[in-house]
């Protein structure tokens, strides 16, 4: 086991490491830019270390100002937590060359999971349902052209190396084509560096399920079963929940056994996420492998009892997995909102202020992890999610109870957020039936006036 780990991230996932390294007995060290000194994951860790500005490039992704840090502190182990360098495969490689153990995938499996027709292909040959699509990276717009005639449209552009929503075009025309391909080329070019396409039939108004895996060294991977992302706003979450309450139970396992071969077939360690495209249908489709840990991991861990993170740091120092996982069951309902300092009112603007105060919700079935506090200044650098509030209920239908006690109960006092759009979305009388997609948001109308 390791004796100390860096953890190279920041807010409410750096507090998550260093608890999980407290009760394993392992020492942590914090890495911060000067725009994070006053944050919480500074003062909790054993060790701190300043390793820049505030802008990220300067700091947070400075690979060799945190390969220092690992050095001067002694860490055996950097986690990377999720975004920054979580799935950065030159960093996974530096690490190694290090001999500093990086708690996540090599860089060989980063690069072959982050490219999207690479893994399309390796889920494929596993026996996971995939997309109808372009084999490999497309070479032109008339490529796509031809591609698009014969599947029939929708389709869709994606980016191989993209995430976020960027690089990616819907066509429902063919006249089209061309125009989106050049769009999606240069954004893809200027966001990641890789201006590659491929070419998939669009499933229209589906659902975005995931399925949260852990797998070991010792060639066991267990799935702790499925969470519903598709509450989102331009491809970004805002409320995940587990179970879907539309996955039923021959579903789950269904999905569950193809996400569970796929990552064996990439002799997967660590805590990782397949998603899947679930259609109307019922039928699903392999879409991405996330080769981290997910902000929403949350969810499953309180429906399954299975603290993430401690395993994850386990399987990358050796451990064997418990065999009680391949017996799991879900048990109860868990809801995770994520308070941002946005204003919803303003297509959800950035609101980076002092919180001047700060009241966090309390009670059975109520989780709040977050590393804000009454006087925090929120950093104008850094992705704007403030906290995960997180319920645990019996049932969907009481989750939702308790989730909207617990967000009234919820105060913060300086910025704006995102408290009364979840309040609003959570009363919505189609969410509560379960009846929603990933364009569900599209037609959700927020009230400003009910703030």
């Amino acid at each position: 086991m390791y004796t100390k780990i860096l953890i190279a991230n920041r807010g409410e996932i750096a507090l998550r490491v260093i608890r999980a390294c407290r009760e394993m007995g392992i020492k942590s060290v914090a890495v911060f830019s000067e725009a994070d000194e006053l944050s919480l994951h500074t003062k909790f860790a054993d060790e701190a270390v300043c390793i820049g500005p505030g802008p990220s490039q300067l700091s947070y992704l400075n690979t060799q100002a945190i390969l220092t840090a690992a050095e001067l502190t002694n860490a055996d182990a950097i986690h990377p937590g999720y975004g920054f360098l979580a799935e950065n495969a030159d960093f996974a490689d530096m690490c190694s060359k290090h001999n500093v153990d990086f708690i996540g995938p090599d860089g060989t499996m980063i690069r072959s999971m982050g490219d999207k027709a690479s893994a399309k292909e390796t889920m494929k040959a596993a026996g996971v349902p995939v997309i109808p699509g372009s084999q490999g990276i497309l070479t032109s717009a008339a490529e796509a052209r031809r591609m698009a005639d014969e599947m029939g449209y929708p389709v869709i552009l994606k980016a191989t190396a993209g995430g976020g929503g960027r690089g990616m075009r819907v066509v429902y025309r063919a006249e089209d084509v061309a125009m989106f391909y050049g769009m999606a080329q240069a954004e893809s070019g200027t966001a990641f560096g890789n201006d590659g396409l491929y070419l998939e039939k669009y499933i229209e108004n589906p659902r975005h399920i995931e399925v949260q895996l852990i797998g070991d060294s010792h060639g066991n991977v267990y799935s702790l079963g499925e969470r519903e992302c598709s509450i989102q706003r331009r491809h970004q979450k805002l409320l995940e929940e587990s179970p879907s309450a539309v996955v039923s139970e021959s579903l789950r396992q269904a999905m569950s056994a193809a996400a569970v071969a796929g990552a064996k077939r990439v002799n997967y360690v660590g805590a990782g996420t397949i998603e899947f495209l679930l259609d109307k249908h019922g039928k699903f489709y392999f879409m991405e492998m996330n080769t981290r840990i997910q902000v929403e991991h949350t969810v499953s861990e309180e429906v399954t009892g299975v603290d993430i993170v401690r395993e994850q740091i386990k399987c990358h120092a050796g451990e064997k997995l418990p065999d009680w996982l391949a017996k799991l069951k879900l048990r109860g309902h868990s809801i995770e909102c994520r308070i941002n300092a946005e204003d919803p009112a303003k297509n959800f603007r950035p609101s980076p202020l002092l919180i001047e105060s700060v009241h966090f919700p309390g009670g059975r079935g109520i989780r709040v992890d977050s590393h804000i506090y009454s006087g925090y200044q929120i950093p104008p650098h850094y992705d704007s999610m403030l906290a995960k509030l997180v319920v645990h209920a019996p049932n969907r239908t009481q989750a939702i109870e308790r989730m909207l006690g617990a967000l009234n109960e919820f105060i913060i006092e300086g910025p704006k957020t995102t408290i009364p759009f979840h309040i609003q979305l959570l009363e919505n009388e189609r969410f509560r039936k379960g009846n929603f997609d990933t364009h569900f948001l599209e037609s959700f109308k927020y009230d400003p006036s009910r703030e």
